[in-house]
C-alpha cells in the first residue's frame, strides 16, 4: 500500500482517509446534486448500450486550433499580423453525420458547408471585427482554414489575450464557441541574454514550436517548416507544429540520446517531431543567428522570435535549410576573420516561437437532432478522494455546469455539480463494468468522459483505470457443487475482498 501512496503523490493524486470523505455526502451548501433542467426533460434518455456503441465507433467531431504563444504589438497604423497566423483543423466521421441530419431536417446542400469567424476575446461583434474562415477539405480528410491577418494593437493593453473561434453553418445554424490558451504580448523580440525570471519567454525541452523563414521581413515571402505526407517541406499555406526535445548523447557514435528536461540553450542537441505525424528529423544542434552567421560559441538560453540555425550533429557544418518548397542541406562556409562563426545562406535561418495546440473534441450522436456545443467543458486535471465504497474522483476544469454527468466507460457515475471549475463523482464499482470482474488479475482502463443531459458528449483526453492488488492464486481443483447457503457465503466474502484490494489510478 506504501508503493500505491508513493505513486499517487507523484501524479498529483490527494489520498486521504474514508472517514474524511464521508462528509461531503451531506454537504447542501457546498454541492449540488445533478438535475434535469427543463429544456432536456422531453430528449432521448443516454443508456449504457448507446454510450458502448459510440466507444465502439467514435463518431467524434474535433476542432483542433494552432497558434502561437507570443504576439508582437501593433504601433500606430502598422499592421504585425500574427506569425505563424493561427490554424484550424476540423477531424472525425461526426462532421459529415452532422451534414446528414441537417439535410434530413429541409435544408439544402449549400446550407450546410462550415464557416467561422476568428478574432481576439475582446471583439465585441466576431463577424465584423474577425477574419472570417472558410474551410476547404484536404486529402486527409480533414478541413482546414487559416487566419492570415489577425493583429493586436497598441490602443490593446492587455498583457496577454485569448483567439476565439465562431463556428456556424452557412444557413445560419451556431455550432459553438471554442477559445484559444493565452497569448502573451510583446512589442519585440528580446536580444538580452535570457534568465530564469523570464522563462515564459524560454524554449523549454518538450514545448511545441514553429520555424519560419522569410526574406527581407518580407510577409509575402514566409515560408513554413511543414509536413504533408510524411515528407519536410517549406510551405507558404501551412506551417506544423513540432516538440523540440533536448537529447544527451549516450555513446560516442550519437547513435543513442536519452531524453532531458530542460530549458533550450544554443549548442545543445535537439531534436524536432512532428506533433501530428510524428516524423522526426535527425539530431540537430541549434545555433545562434547574427547578421547570417552561425555563432558557434553562444550557449544562452533560446527565446521567443530568435533567429536560428540547426546544423546536423553528424555532418560538419550541414545546417537545415530551405529551397522553394523543399527541406535540403546547406555547407555553411567558415568565416575568414572570426573562427568562432559560420557563414549561412538566406534558406538556413529560422526564426523559432513556441506554439499551442488546443483540441475539442465532442459528438452528436446521441442526441436528436444538431444542437450548440458551447459552452465546451474542459477537463485540466483529477484529484482522488477516498477509497473502498467512498472512493471518489473530483475533475477540475472550465466550463463545468449542472446539465454535465461524468461517466466511466459505459458506466454513469453520480456526479454533482460543485462550481464552473469543479465537479465531484462517485467512483463507480468495478462490479458494474463487468461480471467476470471477481477474477480479473489486469489493470482495467476505460475512458472519461462528460456527457450532457441532451446527449451531447463531450470526449476527454484522461482515462481511468481500477489495479487490483496481487492475491494468492485461485484454487482449481475446488468442489463446484455446493449449497445456495454457502455459495452465497462465500460470494460475499469474495466480493467484499476483492473491493477492498482494487486499487484506483488515473492516466491522462
Amino acid at each position: 500500500m506504501q508503493d500505491q501512496r508513493k505513486g499517487d503523490r507523484e501524479t498529483g493524486l490527494a489520498i486521504v482517509d474514508s472517514t474524511e470523505v464521508s462528509h461531503l455526502y451531506t454537504s447542501d451548501a457546498c454541492f449540488t446534486h445533478l438535475r434535469e433542467d427543463q429544456n432536456f426533460s422531453s430528449l432521448p434518455k443516454v443508456n449504457r448500450d448507446s454510450v458502448r456503441q459510440y466507444l465502439q465507433f467514435r463518431p467524434d467531431q474535433s476542432v483542433i486550433i494552432l497558434h502561437a504563444k507570443v504576439a508582437q504589438k501593433s504601433y500606430g497604423n502598422e499592421k504585425r499580423f500574427f506569425c505563424p497566423p493561427p490554424c484550424v483543423y476540423l477531424t472525425g466521421h461526426g462532421w459529415r453525420l452532422r451534414q446528414e441530419q441537417l439535410k434530413a431536417s429541409g435544408l439544402g446542400e449549400s446550407s450546410c458547408w462550415l464557416f467561422g469567424y476568428m478574432g481576439l476575446d475582446s471583439s465585441a461583434d466576431p463577424r465584423t471585427d474577425s477574419f472570417k474562415l472558410s474551410f476547404e477539405e484536404q486529402t486527409d480528410r480533414r478541413m482546414f482554414a487559416c487566419a492570415k491577418t489577425l493583429y493586436i494593437s497598441d490602443k490593446d493593453k492587455r498583457k496577454h489575450f485569448r483567439l476565439l473561434l465562431h463556428m456556424y453553418h452557412s444557413g445560419g445554424q451556431e455550432i459553438g464557441t471554442f477559445n484559444s490558451r493565452l497569448i502573451k504580448v510583446i512589442s519585440k523580440p528580446s536580444q538580452k541574454r535570457q534568465s530564469m525570471k523570464n522563462a515564459d519567454l524560454c524554449i523549454s525541452s518538450g514545448s511545441k514550436v514553429s520555424l519560419f523563414n522569410r526574406l527581407r521581413s518580407q510577409t509575402v515571402s514566409t515560408r513554413y517548416l511543414a509536413v504533408e505526407d510524411g515528407a519536410f517541406v517549406a510551405s507558404a499555406k501551412q506551417w506544423t507544429a513540432f516538440t523540440v526535445t533536448l537529447v544527451e548523447e549516450m555513446q560516442a557514435t550519437h547513435s543513442e540520446y536519452t531524453v532531458c528536461d530542460s530549458y533550450i540553450c544554443y549548442g545543445c542537441v535537439v531534436q524536432l517531431v512532428c506533433t501530428d505525424s510524428g516524423v522526426v528529423l535527425p539530431p540537430m544542434v541549434i545555433r545562434k543567428v547574427n547578421k547570417q552567421h552561425a555563432c558557434l560559441d553562444v550557449d544562452e538560453p533560446v527565446s521567443q522570435l530568435h533567429k536560428c540555425a540547426f546544423q546536423f550533429r553528424d555532418r560538419s557544418h550541414m545546417y537545415l535549410c530551405l529551397s522553394n518548397e523543399k527541406i535540403i542541406q546547406f555547407q555553411a562556409s567558415p568565416c575568414p576573420k572570426e573562427s568562432n562563426k559560420v557563414l549561412l545562406n538566406d534558406g538556413s535561418c529560422w526564426t523559432i516561437i513556441g506554439t499551442e495546440v488546443v483540441e475539442y473534441t465532442f459528438s452528436e450522436s446521441l442526441t436528436s437532432h444538431p444542437t450548440t456545443i458551447s459552452p465546451v467543458p474542459v477537463i485540466n486535471g483529477l484529484e482522488l478522494n477516498g477509497g473502498g465504497h467512498v472512493a471518489m474522483l473530483e475533475l477540475h476544469g472550465e466550463n463545468f455546469g449542472p446539465h454535465l454527468q461524468v461517466w466511466f466507460g459505459n458506466m454513469q457515475a453520480e456526479t454533482m455539480f460543485r462550481s464552473a471549475r469543479s465537479l465531484l463523482c462517485v467512483i463507480p464499482d468495478v462490479s458494474i463494468l463487468s461480471d467476470e470482474w471477481r477474477w480479473m488479475r489486469q489493470p482495467i482502463t476505460v475512458p472519461l468522459s462528460l456527457i450532457r443531459l441532451d446527449g451531447l458528449i463531450y470526449r476527454s483526453s484522461y482515462s481511468f483505470t481500477y489495479t487490483p492488488e496481487h492475491s494468492a492464486p485461485i484454487q482449481t481443483n475446488c468442489t463446484t457443487e455446493r449449497t445456495a447457503d454457502s455459495n452465497s457465503l462465500i460470494d460475499t466474502i469474495h466480493q467484499e475482498f476483492t473491493r477492498t484490494n482494487f486499487h484506483l489510478f488515473m492516466q491522462s
